[in-house]
């Protein structure tokens, strides 16, 4: 086959993909953008902008890109006053016009406890460089916030939310971290984002004795990092095992490549562990390529890749453009394996049919636990299903609020998550942490298939394999 020819129709089918989705997408959702004027938040999201203090936010400004609603921004000027009653109107009427923006929705909940007493805690998220994600994160915290607050806070004590928006960049989350330190409010931390981040984080809340949850950092390296650094994402170890028999077991192969980033510790740290379960099952990763280098080549590698069998995807959501020319060049010839950073809207969107029957393992699925109310009552909250990431971020915010529900201070947290009694009720039920700081959970394998009536709206579901 010719390689070459075949990638330059193939990059080029994808370059209009893209184009055709960005105009499908606007058109598909601009029901739930916010109507009538426009106005911009002129926030620096530049590699120059190192102040933490221009990332933090209760709802003194806006850290999501984009344009943002007269109302959201009149309810930001009065927030920012003190004029919190009006704060209040004006959030309330941009959630009308944009149900879905968990940025809001965390602002109003603040404005309304104003000045009374409260607790608070803190969540860091990538909202500049991976938008839809972090977006993904701050529904699971804002609507653990909104139910709690609903019922009347934490003991009487309403709850506030700290917004910080840290790019993933290590110095960045570093200084963000610090910050959250200094702020003696701050009673814990849901984040970081990606491994990298966690871990850099982890090293300041280690030694100034401040709880930090993630809910989507899955690197091996973390388990025991510290006291103080837990998960409710399962590591890389659960995920890796569960791709390693499925492909051994119920595809009966034994050859796989693999393609991951040198520069991201989470997808190492899947590579890692996928490696050493396929060998241990009985098969061989023959093939590995690193899809950080300049001159990665879909195309080329998998040409290179002779007698391999299946194509595992270990790169993070940096890569995942990527990783969608892999699936592109592949054609449907081998079967595909993934990790979670595959799990997004764009997956389906531009991988279509060559991404059919594609396997990734994911920490929850809202079809995993039929008797859940935590699916429908999201449904309700945010008019969209929602996925892993928001679910986990809410098994972190609930864990938090449980842990201060028993002692509100920062070393009362602290003992109440490492308890052997601790429990929280999350989005698939009972939470606990193992000594370790990891969470207690199974994954689920989620594949590519298509659905005329689809809930993402591409015609492509992710949806649970079933045994």
């Amino acid at each position: 086959m010719n390689f070459n020819k075949e990638t330059k129709i193939l990059l080029l089918s994808l370059a209009i993909t893209l184009g055709l989705v960005g105009g499908g997408i606007y058109y598909l959702f601009k029901d739930i953008l916010p109507g009538g004027n426009q106005v911009s938040v002129n926030i620096s999201n530049s590699a120059n902008n190192n102040q933490s203090e221009s990332r933090i936010s209760a709802g003194e400004i806006s850290l999501t890109p984009g344009d943002v609603s007269v109302a959201k921004r009149d309810g930001i000027a009065a927030f920012k006053s003190g004029k919190y009653e009006e704060a209040v109107n004006y959030f309330q009427a941009a959630l009308q016009s944009k149900k879905n923006d968990p940025e809001t929705l965390i602002y109003l909940n603040n404005a309304k406890i104003g000045n009374k007493k409260s607790y608070s805690i803190a969540v860091s998220i990538p909202l500049a460089t991976e938008p839809n994600f972090a977006l993904e994160v701050l529904r699971g915290v804002a609507q653990a916030q909104n139910e709690i607050n609903l019922q009347g806070g934490i003991k009487n004590t309403p709850l506030k939310v700290v917004i910080a928006s840290d790019d993933d960049r290590v110095e960045l989350v570093k200084d963000i971290a610090q910050n959250f330190v200094k702020n003696s409010e701050i009673l814990g931390v849901v984040g970081h984002f990606a491994s990298d981040a966690t871990l850099a984080a982890g090293e300041i809340y280690n030694s100034q004795q401040l709880v930090a949850i993630s809910p989507t950092s899955s690197a091996v390296k973390i388990s025991n990092f510290s006291p103080y650094v837990f998960r409710t994402v399962p590591s890389d170890f659960m995920a890796a095992r569960a791709l390693a028999n499925y492909m051994t077991t119920k595809l009966n192969k034994k050859k796989a490549a693999i393609f991951y980033n040198s520069q991201s510790g989470y997808s190492q740290s899947l590579k890692s562990e996928f490696v050493s379960a396929v060998s241990l099952a009985g098969g061989e990763v023959s093939h590995e390529f690193d899809m950080s280098k300049p001159d990665f080549s879909a195309a080329q590698s998998i040409a290179q890749a002779q007698g391999v069998e299946v194509l595992m995807l270990a790169a993070n959501s940096q890569l995942l453009d990527k990783g969608l020319q892999v699936i592109q060049v592949n054609q449907r010839r081998l079967p595909l394996l993934a990790g979670d950073g595959f799990y997004a809207l764009k997956t389906l969107e531009i991988s279509q049919g060559q991404g059919e029957n594609m396997v990734l393992a994911v920490p929850w699925h809202l079809e995993s636990n039929p008797g859940a109310d935590f699916p429908q009552k999201s449904r309700q909250l945010w008019d969209a299903d929602v996925n892993w990431r928001t679910a986990l971020s809410y098994d972190a915010a609930r864990a938090l609020i449980t842990a201060i529900e028993t002692n509100p201070s920062r070393q009362g947290v602290q003992q109440a998550l490492k308890s052997g009694n601790f429990a929280a009720r999350g989005a698939s039920g009972e939470l606990r942490f193992a000594n370790s700081g990891d969470r207690n959970a199974p994954v689920q394998l989620v594949q590519v298939k298509s659905q005329p009536n689809s809930r993402s709206r591409t015609g492509y579901d992710f949806e649970l394999v079933r045994n």
